[in-house]
């Protein structure tokens, strides 16, 4: 009996105190929905690296499974599905929401604006992270940054556009801020899941799509059918997210928060760069490669276009959207600072090497 009673005790003790004294290290089981499909990379990698580094930092306890857009059959409805608790977290980019609140736009890129290494300092140093919670907050989300692609190609085209003419009556895919510039220039604009780019491109549903750079553009193989390839304007610095279901977020122990943002953190970054080097490997090889493809900057007919329809938008929102003043306001002003040593530390130190060779 004496045996009996001390192992009641035991188990008492550890049924009891044990797990108050560890409820940090509770098991968390979370659930991720992706824009992109399963072989999209690097933007299923980034994910897949974040989780990873969760459940390593963690010891195992905290668990996210990554759900692609083939597995939940909505890529549009990823903020719905985080908003609502369906999903604890979600990948996408912050542009695809415009229509939910044109706040959301600037915080993935805006046309002839940052770089990267500008953006992520504005991020992380010049009040962005403050204004995309604050974005965020009122549908009960939070959003850090999910990975940049760094500058995009301006896109593929059937045809080479050589005045704003040939803009007119043009199918194509763009999104962001950039499709609503090039509708004010007569393009006809869509949004299609990059699952349906090759097919819509290949069937004629549209003329010309802007996806991201060589390194991702070669293996979708819209070369094939478009063989004009534009330099870019409209994305310099594009900013993937990480969606995150706020109360989800706050029943987390402290330590698991930080883990989250660790692994957020470092992944986004590594997207960056593994991005840049798939692009750098891709551009190397290209014209070997793929003879047929033009590589084209639009004409400055065009792009002076841009710039003007550009203005003319971003003033117009900024009178019907006080977030969207904010924001755009801030990223003005820091890009009006950094610019300068971006000109000198980069710009200058390029021309003075391509000036020596």
């Amino acid at each position: 009996m004496k045996v009996l009673r001390n192992l009641f005790i035991v188990i008492f003790l550890f049924a009891v105190f044990i797990p108050f004294g560890n409820a940090e290290e509770k098991k968390v089981r979370w659930k991720l929905a992706m824009f992109w499909g399963p072989t999209l990379h690097p933007f299923v990698d980034t994910v897949e690296n974040m989780a990873n580094m969760v459940e390593t930092l963690s010891g195992g306890n905290f668990v996210i499974r990554i759900d692609a857009a083939n597995i939940h059959k909505s890529p549009f409805g990823v903020f719905d599905m985080v908003k609502l608790g369906q999903y604890e977290m979600g990948h996408a980019a912050s542009y695809y929401w415009k229509g939910k609140n044109m706040s959301f736009l600037p915080l993935t890129t805006m046309p002839f604006g940052m770089t990267t290494p500008e953006q992520y300092a504005w991020f992380y140093y010049g009040g962005g992270m403050e204004l995309m919670q604050k974005a965020y907050e009122k549908e009960g989300m939070l959003s850090f940054p999910g990975g940049n692609t760094g500058s995009q190609m301006g896109g593929w085209f059937r045809k080479e556009i050589n005045s704003l003419d040939d803009l007119k009556g043009l199918k194509m895919r763009i999104p962001g801020f950039a499709g609503q510039v090039l509708a004010k220039l007569g393009v006809t604009v869509t949004n299609i899941p990059p699952g349906e780019l090759y097919t819509s491109l290949e069937r004629g549903t549209i003329d010309a799509l802007e996806w991201v750079g060589p390194g991702m553009d070669i293996n979708m193989g819209f070369h094939k059918i478009a063989p004009y390839y534009y330099t870019g304007w409209q994305e310099p610095a594009t900013e993937l997210q990480f969606l995150v279901n706020r109360k989800a977020y706050d029943k987390l122990p402290e330590k698991y928060k930080e883990i989250l943002k660790v692994a957020m953190r470092t992944a986004a970054y590594n997207m960056y760069i593994q991005n840049y080097h798939m692009s750098a490997n891709a551009w190397s090889t290209m014209k070997e490669k793929y003879p047929n493809i033009k590589v084209k900057t639009f004409p400055d007919e065009v792009l002076n276009a841009m710039k003007t329809s550009y203005n003319e938008l971003v003033s117009k929102y900024k009178k019907e959207n006080p977030l969207f003043k904010e924001i755009m306001e801030s990223k003005e002003a820091y890009l009006k600072k950094v610019r300068d040593w971006t000109y000198i530390s980069d710009y200058l130190y390029l021309r003075s090497m391509s000036e020596t060779e």
